[in-house]
């Protein structure tokens, strides 16, 4: 017995974790963007809460609600919970393996198997009861490199349940100003349906009095109807967009119709937008903090590989009783112990082996390539969302320009018509021309917005680190 366990203390004194160590990958991020142009932008620190700034509590009751209700965020969050549950299994594994048995039994043999013995004596009772343990001594590292292959595959499922977050707040944010912009557009109809039917009722008038034309009367009825027929398609867009609303906090698509009918102006935009430098970008994005995550999970697998090569020991002990009459099964003659080192090797099977940890090895390879691919996509989405909004803001101011120089050139073809001095096609024109543009000032504005959503988006703004939600910050390698 003292020979054994001197044998299992040099055995633990000379344990090793076989396999390469992970390494985390040399940030590759520019000092700066390219498209930061002050003053619309700034190196600040961005709010991952965004929303909040639109000071608008409609909008962020809206958020806290899909934060809380999203479906798909629950589905995310199960695999987060799962992810969980099965490292604690891993870490288990550390453990001897502790387990209780008990039984009962008759046996009889047949005259045959015991010859010259009576039949009294060919059968009996057995009774026994016990403990066992099983202990693998983690000499190479397997079960080392398995809890933290899974305790970074737990963060970056964490990562990827944050990184939904992200994506559910920025759909919910512009859906909510595609709603606000779409009623506008609906306004902007109505008010130039107004318009017409005031021109439509003047040049009949002018008819009556045998001042006007049947031509100018059937001009001035066509562009109103053509208005009219924009209504229904722009009120089926706001029920559309109310329902995928509805179904991103949670609820069905009919929940929020009564809630969001009131039309709402758009929320007034930042004058400058905090980006950060894009070295914390790489830090703080989810899909970066998931990609990274999955090489260290592919580094340890090659570990867990690896030591396939060597032989594996396990410790076994039994500590129980055995009799034959239940009465004797706590006596002191009924006492059984047994502990035993054992070894495992498949000393045989080392292509097996090789080839396993060849193909874990190219694991890493292709964790590294997605990571790399994961970082460049995160800097062309910022780099893209950035120029994009800017350009987004310089049309918008050119067409507030347009839009009121088109109601006054409207304003003034009207008056002109009235007084004789133009004929009722310069109406319809300016009239025209300034749908256009209203309706265009309209979507400008939503699109402005909605920019400015991909924007926070792929600063992964919507991540708020709060109860509930994965902690990814503080990455370790240590067990």
């Amino acid at each position: 017995m003292r020979k054994l366990f001197m044998l299992v203390g040099t055995l633990l004194l000379s344990a090793c974790a076989v396999g390469p160590d992970y390494r985390q990958p040399a940030d590759t991020a520019p000092a700066g963007y390219l498209r930061a142009d002050a003053p619309l932008f700034s190196s600040s620190t961005p709010d991952p809460e965004f929303w909040r700034r639109f000071d608008d509590p409609l909008l962020t009751r809206l958020v806290e609600d899909a934060l809380a209700a999203n479906n798909t965020l629950h589905v995310a969050l199960a695999r987060y919970e799962r992810a969980q549950a099965l490292l604690r299994g891993s870490k288990a594994d550390r453990l001897p393996t502790v387990t209780g048995s008990a039984e009962a039994g008759y046996q009889q043999l047949s005259a045959d198997q015991a010859p010259g013995i009576s039949r009294r004596d060919r059968e009996g009772e057995t009774y026994a009861a016990g403990v066992n343990v099983l202990w693998e001594l983690d000499l190479f590292g397997r079960v080392r490199r398995s809890i933290r292959a899974q305790q970074a595959e737990a963060m970056a499922v964490g990562a990827d349940l944050a990184a939904l977050q992200v994506v559910v707040v920025a759909d919910l944010v512009a859906g909510y100003f595609e709603l606000r912009g779409l009623q506008e557009q609906l306004r902007v109809a109505r008010a130039n349906a107004a318009i017409q039917a005031d021109s439509l009722a003047l040049v009949e008038r002018r008819l009556a009095a045998g001042r006007g034309t049947t031509l100018d009367a059937a001009r001035a009825r066509a562009q109103l109807e053509a208005t009219l027929s924009r209504l229904p398609i722009l009120e089926g867009e706001i029920a559309a967009t109310t329902h995928r609303l509805s179904v991103l906090t949670g609820r069905e698509p009919g929940a929020l119709v009564v809630e969001l009918e009131a039309a709402r102006p758009l929320p007034a935009l930042p004058a400058t937008v905090a980006t950060g430098l894009p070295a914390e970008l790489l830090r703080r994005r989810p899909d970066i903090v998931a990609a990274e995550r999955r090489i260290a999970a592919a580094t340890a697998r090659v570990g867990i590989a690896t030591a396939d090569l060597y032989p594996r020991f396990a410790l076994t002990g039994l500590l129980g009783t055995q009799a034959a009459d239940p009465g004797d099964l706590f006596g002191r003659n009924s006492e059984t112990r047994l502990l035993a080192l054992g070894v495992d090797w498949t000393f045989l099977q080392v292509g097996q082996v090789r080839a396993r940890i060849a193909a874990a090895e190219a694991d890493v390879d292709a964790s590294l390539a997605q990571y790399r691919q994961t970082v460049l996509r995160a800097l062309e989405e910022t780099e893209t969302a950035m120029v994009r909004y800017a350009r987004a803001q310089r049309e918008h101011a050119h067409l507030q320009d347009a839009a009121a120089a088109a109601a006054e050139a409207s304003r003034l073809a009207r008056r002109r018509y009235e007084l004789g001095r133009a004929d009722f096609l310069q109406v319809l024109d300016a009239e025209r021309a300034q749908l256009e543009l209203q309706d265009r000032l309209a979507v400008s504005q939503t699109r402005s917005a909605t920019l400015l959503v991909a924007l926070y988006k792929a600063l992964a703004g919507g991540w708020p680190e709060r109860a509930g939600t994965p902690h990814l910050a503080g990455r370790t390698e240590s067990l």
